[in-house]
């Protein structure tokens, strides 16, 4: 069986720890579920990944290299 989330089109995610979250979500001034949301079954996800946890997403980009979106894993 493929896994998904090891394709070289898949961008990378990774389960952001409290202590950065806590800096992002100051930075834009938001709390937690105002972050888009992406599903626990998304086969994108890492393994360790759980409802209620941040993924952070780094996609590669034409105009700025990196383009970094957060999601809240939710059911």
């Amino acid at each position: 069986m493929v896994d998904v989330s090891q394709h070289e089109l898949v961008p990378e995610h990774t389960v952001l720890e409290e202590e950065a979250l806590e800096e992002v979500l100051s930075e834009y001034d938001i709390d937690r579920t105002d972050l888009p949301k992406i599903k626990r079954n998304d086969s994108a996800l890492p393994d360790e990944a759980e409802i209620g946890d941040v993924i952070k997403i780094v996609r590669n980009s034409r105009t700025t290299d990196e383009a970094i979106i957060y999601r809240l894993v939710v059911e």
